[in-house]
């Protein structure tokens, strides 16, 4: 499988009424193919060896970000975040590299099936895999920092709550979040803090709770939820793998639509299979394929950007 793509197939179903490939099909035939061969009409590229990645069908047009009105986030303390190349978050560490443009692509592809879904918002994404390692919380943070370059706002919410990475991956302590919010009894949101440079909202795991799957189910969870929804314009929210755990099956309850993240040489056909299962079809909006190591694509990438920078000059 040298090659990534996303199936966000349903961006103009309401609008055209076209029918798109069942998902488990595509993903099927993305992890059957021969090596080297990519399925007819799929979006191909590729990348480095161990660099997260993801690619859009879609053209690079954005539209207008809208504007949320009356709300005041200025309470949230600002923190500076340290990332370095080891991280991976090539959105912030490598922007010029070909996998912060497919990231880039990818937040185009989600704009525009949030314009057009008015009758059914698309605020709040949740990014989830069938299993651990497969680069989840990597897509996450990289997709919440190209969504926040159009000026909207944006929370990355950390919702796995047994395993959390994301406070470490941006350089920050120990802080108070999502399990210690869950725990206090407050009504008002709090717990958020504003990272200066990628310019997003972030609400970390916390202390691992002891029941962390009580807690979501208490009900504080969706009230939660419903206030962050006036805030912010997305809610990227990044929850714990699908195999084995409960947890995310009530992430999928609160949010609007679900990527489902996949790995080269890691993810196990059965294991993504049951992982299409278990997320409704309806509330999938596609299937992320990471850690490409297509190098021709790669190269041409470098080429091409190596010959613009030139003609800039």
């Amino acid at each position: 499988m040298s090659r990534i793509f996303d199936a966000l197939q349903r961006a103009g179903v309401e609008q055209s009424g076209i029918e798109y490939p069942d998902m488990v099909s595509v993903a099927t035939e993305v992890f059957e193919a021969p090596r080297g061969h990519a399925p007819l009409d799929r979006a191909t590229t590729g990348q480095t060896p161990g660099f997260t990645a993801a690619a859009a069908l879609a053209p690079t047009t954005e539209p207008p970000a809208p504007e949320k009105a009356n709300d005041d986030l200025a309470e949230f303390p600002s923190l500076e975040i340290s990332v370095t190349p080891a991280s991976r978050l090539v959105c912030f560490t490598e922007p010029d590299s070909l996998a912060a443009e497919k990231f880039r692509f990818l937040g185009v592809r989600l704009r525009q099936l949030q314009q057009n879904r008015p009758l059914r918002p698309l605020t709040k994404v949740l990014v989830t895999s069938t299993i651990s390692e497969e680069g989840k919380s990597l897509v996450s943070a990289n997709l919440a920092g190209v969504l926040a370059r159009r000026k909207q706002k944006v929370l990355l919410l950390e919702g796995d709550l047994r395993r959390p990475v994301l406070a470490q991956q941006f350089g920050l302590g120990r802080l108070a979040g999502l399990g210690d919010w869950l725990r206090s009894g407050r009504r008002t949101v709090s717990n958020i803090y504003y990272l200066a440079g990628p310019g997003f909202w972030f609400m970390p795991a916390g202390d691992p709770p002891a029941n962390p799957l009580e807690l979501m189910q208490s009900g504080r969870l969706s009230a939660l939820m419903e206030q962050l929804t006036t805030l912010f314009d997305w809610i990227i929210v990044d929850s714990p793998p699908l195999l084995p755990l409960a947890d995310t099956t009530v992430w999928a309850r609160l949010t609007d639509g679900s990527l489902l993240v996949v790995r080269e040489g890691t993810t196990e056909k059965a294991a993504l299979q049951r992982g299409l299962e278990i997320l409704k079809k309806a509330d999938l909006l596609g299937v992320v394929l990471n850690a490409c190591s297509n190098a021709n694509h790669h190269n041409y990438y470098q080429r091409y950007y190596a010959a613009r920078s030139s003609v800039k000059a």
